[in-house]
């Protein structure tokens, strides 16, 4: 059977059979029984879920990592496609699904031609993505000791099939979460002097919040804050005692990540005083900003002209992903997969043109393999 076939069978089966993050055993076990059966070696790194290939090269050379995710999303699939979720409730609205079997079809035409392959390519299928800390599990494992730099793919439904999005420097941002606590004194609805009521305290420290980004951040750099659950009370006459509000701030610059830690904490204990009440705020770190090196993105934009794509500047995002946690370790380059134009990802119409299968698998292959040359 052609590799595109087969590519295509692999994803219509990993379509139909999303899990979760942290949860992906069935999906680990597929992607192992494929590699195995496809003469791809398995390394023996100790994960729960997910797994790492390689591919040896015949040729001395760099140690190069291709990072795909393997989760899905809690979202209810409403494609109509014919290999649609079994799964109730679960489906691949992100392209993971995607992102597997190109990593996969990859690994399989280096392994074709490894003996003029230079250096070594590891195939990361990286569980938890979505958690945004599923990179940490294959940083702990010491997967990336050995590792000299990292390429990572994206499905891009704003883009037609055929089309590469590549950008240098920062593409998605940093995403940190908060959750403020405020603390008054419950009482009657009727009598709020008797009390510090906690409701206009937590309002006040919404508004303020958004100040950060209009009044303390460089008016050039990417940032936003949003405060996305506000909790209080549970009756209509109590004036309860707390107020929990949380939410979520997107940045790129490393030093307004550090400024929001601080304002953010600042702003909530100094309003909550203002009114008698206290507040105590949580800050909950999560993957930094990811940011494309010039040397990567360069070759890959090479090698996108040379295999037939169409390269168009990638759009940046607030949105965040854990292929940043391995640039922290080494260079690293994140590109997006026009994947045809529809349902943008996160959405329960979300789809991907599986043509862009091969094509996306074979530039891969080229682009790991450039070395070789």
């Amino acid at each position: 059977m052609l590799l595109e076939d087969r590519l295509t069978g692999y994803f219509e089966w990993f379509h139909r059979h999303p899990e979760l993050s942290y949860e992906e055993y069935g999906t680990t076990a597929r992607i192992k029984e494929i590699l195995l059966e496809e003469g791809i070696e398995v390394l023996p790194y100790e994960l729960e879920t997910g797994l790492v290939a390689v591919v040896r090269g015949g040729k001395p050379g760099p140690v190069q990592a291709l990072r795909c995710d393997i989760d899905g999303l809690p979202i209810r699939e409403e494609t109509g496609l014919p290999y649609a979720s079994l799964c109730e409730g679960k489906m691949h609205a992100c392209g993971h699904d995607f992102h597997i079997v190109a990593g996969i079809g990859c690994a399989v035409l280096l392994e074709e031609r490894k003996q003029e392959l230079a250096g070594t390519v590891k195939l990361v299928f990286q569980p938890a993505e979505e958690s945004s800390l599923g990179a940490l599990k294959i940083l702990e494992a010491g997967v990336m000791e050995d590792v000299d730099r990292v390429w990572g793919i994206h499905a891009d439904p704003t883009n037609e099939a055929g089309t590469l999005g590549i950008r240098e420097g920062y593409v998605t941002a940093a995403v940190d979460r908060f959750v403020v606590t405020v603390k008054g004194v419950g009482c009657h609805g009727a009598h709020p002097d008797d009390g510090i009521d906690p409701v206009p305290v937590a309002a006040a420290i919404v508004q303020a919040f958004q100040t950060i980004v209009s009044r303390n951040v460089n008016a050039f750099h990417p940032a936003l804050v949003s405060v996305t659950r506000l909790e209080a009370g549970n009756t209509w006459n109590v004036i309860p005692e707390t107020a929990v509000l949380e939410g979520t701030v997107r940045t790129m610059d490393r030093q307004d990540r550090i400024l929001f830690e601080k304002r953010i904490r600042e702003i909530a204990e100094n309003t909550a005083r203002a009114y008698g009440a206290e507040a105590k705020a949580e800050w909950i770190a999560g993957p930094p900003a990811t940011c494309n090196d010039g040397g990567m993105v360069k070759e890959s934009m090479r090698t996108a002209q040379a295999c037939g794509f169409l390269v168009v500047p990638e759009e940046c995002s607030m949105g965040g992903d854990d292929f940043s946690f391995y640039e922290e370790k080494v260079p690293g380059c994140y590109i997006k997969v026009g994947t045809g134009k529809g349902k943008l990802i996160h959405q329960p119409g979300f789809m991907v043109d599986k043509k862009v299968i091969l094509p996306t698998a074979e530039y891969l292959a080229e682009l790991l393999g450039a070395k070789a040359n």
